[in-house]
């Protein structure tokens, strides 16, 4: 980056954690610390329910995954709308007139402690892993910017994060999304003026939306029944209804937030505002990683966007078979970009038998480009000993290129602030989980507030120091995007079904809870190594294995009253 981005970046950034801090003074004791004491207004908390989603992953890894594979992972999202709706009529109203600190403090008045400490701690696991992956994110950033180790990167991020947690508190957290989510607004749009912009001369938007059409990138909605399928629309409307919704009202990280608001009504309006924004914005974060498939027919792509891994190759003894690759995919690109541009020349003329034989001939050119690359990536692999996915390295390296002086510094300073809001929101769910689950209710039960303050940013910093760890080794995980998603959904179904339980079946007892929990995570463990089946439809059967072992359980020890429950 240059002194005017710099300058862009420092500005931005240091005004956001300035007002962050700002709106963090009011802050009282633990209450303040970990729910803001129950007073902030609707809009900064939709806010900030969507800028928990939308990290920097959403940026890097949405993009990436819309370059490789078009607008498919649209599916996972259309039914939140649907999911936000539930939630203010079914989760909100038990969370908040319970006045718990926690999701899971709600589970101990329904069952008891062992469900209650067992929901926590999965949670504790699931989201200590997501939260080395929201680290990783912004890493992946600053090493094509500035050349830096991805190590040295992700310690520096780190000690950045979880200073600014432990000095502000959720409030400053949720300040800070809500000033994330506007920039965020702001980027996509400016990515998407630059990427039309720079296309060359003639070329338009209709003829950009036809060529991604012809190569069934836009293509986003696959109607087949396969489990092994990742994203089709069942799996997007079933396995991504459950997702959504135990993402969305039983992750401490998101129920946090809305204990956050002043009333009932302004937690339910928070969740509205999401069910409105949130698929809109998702179907414009992958339009960017389709308009950069068309763009780099116009422009050669690298052949592997991971530059370091890059450097690697070419320090081995691989170094030649490497340049030669990049030879012959300079051949080939070069012949389908005069391919594209002759086809839309047909396009504009109306010659219509001329346009059917390059499409062809694009395709095959297509093929060929993505063989090159396999190979490429292949080399790397050997290279280095460890798979090679570079999908996360698409959208940086495309900005670091493309994007002017001043507007990079921007674009840098949004997707740093999103991965900071996103990953000091996980790191105090993780602490409100840990000191008001565990240590305050078995260890310290009559401590001052002042003491469990002092351990509430304790806490923090261990969960810091720990997603440094996980952070090291997620650069082999493919799609971060993918990634946060198929952690999640290894637990969520299973701590989904014992809310569900819990609201909806009155003879459930903590011994149905309990086991019920224990079957859901057995059933999608068992599955995932014995089975192909997509990730999404392990949301599915963890619920309903929840649902149907806590029903067999609570009745055969005596309905409500055969375990220790009191009124919810």
């Amino acid at each position: 980056m240059n002194p005017i981005d710099w300058g862009v970046f420092a500005l931005y950034f240091g005004g956001v954690v300035a007002f962050a801090w700002f709106q963090s003074r009011k802050n009282e004791g633990v209450e303040g610390y970990f729910l803001a004491n129950r007073r902030l207004p609707w809009a900064a908390v939709g806010l900030s329910v969507m800028a928990t989603q939308a990290s920097a992953i959403t940026f890097i890894g949405t993009t990436g995954q819309a370059f490789d594979e078009g607008m498919e992972f649209i599916q996972i999202y259309l039914p939140q709308p649907l999911v936000m709706v539930l939630l203010c009529v079914l989760f909100v109203p038990f969370f908040y007139r319970a006045k718990v600190f926690t999701a899971y403090e709600y589970l101990e008045n329904r069952f008891d402690p062992k469900t209650r400490s067992l929901t926590s701690f999965l949670f504790l696991v699931s989201r200590g892993l997501a939260a080395g992956l929201v680290l990783y994110a912004p890493a992946i950033v600053l090493s094509v910017i500035m050349g830096w180790d991805e190590t040295v990167t992700i310690l520096v991020m780190a000690a950045v994060t979880i200073a600014y947690t432990l000095m502000g508190g959720i409030t400053a957290v949720i300040w800070t999304d809500v000033i994330q989510m506007l920039m965020m607004f702001v980027g996509i749009g400016v990515a998407l003026f630059i990427l039309f912009t720079t296309l060359p001369s003639g070329v338009t938007v209709t003829d950009v939306a036809y060529i991604g059409g012809i190569q069934e990138m836009w293509t986003s909605i696959d109607w087949s029944w396969d489990p092994s399928n990742r994203y089709t629309i069942w799996s997007g409307m079933i396995g991504g209804f459950f997702l959504a919704l135990a993402y969305f009202g039983t992750d401490q990280s998101q129920v946090q937030r809305y204990l956050t608001a002043s009333s009932l009504k302004q937690s339910r309006l928070s969740l509205i505002f999401n069910a409105f924004v949130k698929v809109p914005m998702q179907f414009f974060i992958l339009s960017i990683g389709v308009l950069l498939f068309v763009f780099y027919h116009f422009e050669q792509p690298p052949l592997v966007f991971n530059n370091a891994e890059v450097q690697v190759v070419m320090e081995s003894e691989r170094a030649e078979d490497y340049q030669a690759l990049e030879v012959a995919q300079s051949a080939v690109h070069g012949e389908r970009r005069a391919s594209t541009l002759e086809l839309l020349d047909a396009r504009h003329s109306g010659d219509m038998a001329r346009i059917a034989d390059l499409q062809s001939t694009i395709s095959g050119q297509d093929e060929r480009l993505v063989e090159l690359r396999q190979e490429a990536k292949a080399i790397v692999s050997e290279v280095r000993g460890a798979s090679s996915n570079d999908v996360n390295y698409v959208f940086p390296s495309y900005i670091v290129k493309y994007i002017p002086a001043g507007v990079l510094g921007l674009l840098i300073a949004v997707i740093f602030a999103a991965a900071m809001s996103s990953l000091d929101s996980e790191l105090t769910a993780l602490s409100s989980a840990t000191v008001i689950d565990f240590y305050k209710r078995w260890f310290r039960e009559d401590a001052s507030d002042a003491h469990y303050l002092l351990v509430s940013k304790i806490s923090t910093f261990i969960w810091g120091v720990l997603a440094c760890f996980v952070a090291l080794y997620a650069g082999q995980l493919g799609s971060l995007i993918e990634a946060v998603n198929e952690v999640g959904s290894y637990f969520y179904g299973s701590l989904l079904g014992v809310f569900l339980l819990a609201f909806l079946w009155k003879p459930a007892n903590g011994h149905g809870a309990f086991w019920g929990l224990v079957a859901g995570m057995g059933s999608v463990f068992g599955l995932s190594l014995v089975t192909e089946i997509a990730y999404l439809w392990f949301n599915v059967i963890g619920t309903v294995a929840v649902l149907a072992v806590g029903i067999a359980v609570s009745a055969f020890t005596g309905g409500r009253d055969g375990g220790r429950a009191s009124p919810a």
